[in-house]
């Protein structure tokens, strides 16, 4: 997918409403920005467990999510 924006005065961007959707972007959200070559890339902050767990409470089965996370990296 590729959008364009434009850089304003004050040296912001506005993320397009399309890959905001796509990528799940909220008010908020931290993103990382980092350099290579000469791309700017720009990508979220992903959360700790620790930080998903403290935002969801204790309605979730967290072995489950846990063993799930283990198969994913393990399958990587």
């Amino acid at each position: 997918m590729i959008e364009e924006t434009k850089i304003t005065r004050n040296y912001q961007i506005t993320i397009p409403a399309s890959i905001r959707r796509k990528l799940g972007l909220k008010i908020g959200d931290v993103l990382i920005v980092r350099l290579e070559g000469d791309k700017i890339i720009l990508e979220p902050k992903r959360q700790s467990i620790t930080e998903i767990r403290m935002r969801l409470g204790r309605t979730i089965d967290w072995r489950y999510v846990e063993e799930t996370i283990r198969e994913a990296i393990n399958e990587g």
